[in-house]
């Protein structure tokens, strides 16, 4: 099950690290974050190495379906109301420069970037819709409430955000780790103060960037209790409309929908790891009635860390690690966060303060509805009697049948039938 843009990119191969090394800043993680963090400490001549555990590109940023956009859902009247207007325009911001980056750098980088608007619509809700356009319209962007969208919806309302963009990531990282200082297939299995432990050897560093989708270390910073992860699925149609934009639903369990050259992909069928849901299935009936002529080309899934209030998790890992540096909890919105963290700890590790890093700081108030609910999961599954355990935590693992694989419903570690790692954060493959 491979994606659209894995068939149409070839990423070079980088070595496996077989020596003990030091360096000033080690980046573990060889994801769109990772990679960019690489690439602005390289600019910035700083002494860095990549690590990562199989290929660069090949685990979440692969099975995005690349949307390069700062509207993240009906986020900013939350995020005003919760956290007032000055942390909502910073986040705003930070992402509109971040979209504005990918434009600067994609001028050199052959990767089908092409600018489109963003839509957010809503099929139950038009004062929600009109409430997040007069949020953001407050904020100082200028955001559109629109009635009618070219898909076959019964669309109550949505908002519309101007010169968003859309690309493919893996020839962006193609282009864009050219000449960067990386060791592939060099799985960091733990880290113990500057030293980060793998299989052949040892890397000393002074400061560590975890980028690694859902950070690997528990002892510090309680992202087993911040965060779960969150499966959605793709396909790709040949004969289908062109919809001249990006547009997905409020709801997180609705559809989103954009084109890639002659192709409609459209995403959908979402669930908790670990949980059921609609997945394949009804993203394939909804076209079946929907788009009759169409034809599927490509089909694959991917996985969001979702934080407890829709913000990333960017800066210092703990309180009690100046020395350890995080980024995720993208929730599905990679791109652009993955642009905005390396911006942020770029800064970070020189010392310098960012303007936005407030925003993201991983330490701020965890009170929020979502944390009881992944206690409670998590406290149910480690309870629930079965021999497969996650050797992350020890939590039931439950079969997905329609991936056929082992997921973890408390922190979203998958493995195959045979046990073997697929996604993190579990560190080992299962014991079967």
């Amino acid at each position: 099950m491979n994606s659209i843009w894995s068939e149409h990119s070839k990423i070079p191969q980088y070595p496996q690290l077989r020596k003990d090394i030091n360096t000033d800043v080690l980046i573990i993680g060889g994801g769109m974050c990772g990679i960019m963090c690489a690439y602005f400490l390289k600019q910035k001549g700083i002494d860095y190495v990549l690590v990562e555990g199989e290929r660069i590109g090949q685990g979440i940023t692969k099975n995005t379906t690349a949307k390069i956009t700062s509207q993240h859902g009906l986020l900013y009247s939350d995020l005003i109301k919760n956290a007032g207007v000055e942390q909502a325009k910073m986040y705003l911001e930070a992402n509109e420069k971040a979209i504005a980056k990918f434009r600067m750098l994609c001028r050199n980088i052959d990767c089908e970037f092409e600018q489109k608007d963003a839509y957010t619509y809503s099929l139950t809700s038009k004062r929600r819709i009109e409430e997040e356009v007069k949020a953001v319209n407050k904020l100082g962007y200028r955001a559109e409430y629109m009635e009618r969208l070219p898909l076959p919806l019964n669309v109550r309302g949505a908002i519309k955000f101007g010169k968003q963009a859309q690309f493919n990531p893996l020839l962006f990282l193609e282009g864009i780790a050219k000449e960067l200082n990386i060791y592939e297939n060099t799985y960091v299995r733990d880290i113990q103060g500057h030293t980060a432990i793998t299989d052949r050897a040892k890397i000393r560093a002074k400061k560590i960037i975890v980028a690694t989708h859902f950070p690997i270390i528990n002892k510090h910073g309680s992202y087993f209790l911040k965060m779960y992860q969150h499966r959605s699925y793709a396909i790709a149609l040949e004969n289908a409309p062109k919809v001249n934009g990006m547009y997905v639903d409020e709801a997180q369990s609705g559809m989103s929908f954009r084109n890639y050259k002659n192709m409609l992909i459209i995403g959908g069928g979402d669930h908790r790891t670990g949980k059921s849901g609609g997945n394949w299935e009804e993203l394939r009936t909804f076209v079946k009635k929907n788009y009759p002529k169409a034809i599927e080309r490509y089909s694959w899934a991917t996985q969001d860390c979702m934080s407890l209030d829709g913000i990333p998790y960017i800066g210092h890992y703990s309180r009690l690690t100046p020395h350890l540096y995080v980024a995720t909890g993208f929730n599905k919105w990679g791109m652009t966060s993955s642009m905005v963290a390396a911006m942020i700890l770029s800064d970070m590790v020189m010392g310098k303060r960012n303007e936005w890093e407030e925003v993201y700081s991983p330490h701020r108030s965890m009170l929020k509805q979502q944390l009881l609910i992944n206690g409670v999961e998590a406290v149910c599954n480690l309870l629930t009697p079965t021999v497969k355990r996650c050797p992350h935590m020890g939590c039931a693992l439950k079969w997905n049948k329609i991936e056929h694989t082992w997921d973890c419903p408390c922190h979203g570690s998958r493995f195959s039938r045979e046990g073997n790692l697929i996604d993190n954060p579990a560190k080992h493959n299962m014991n079967v």
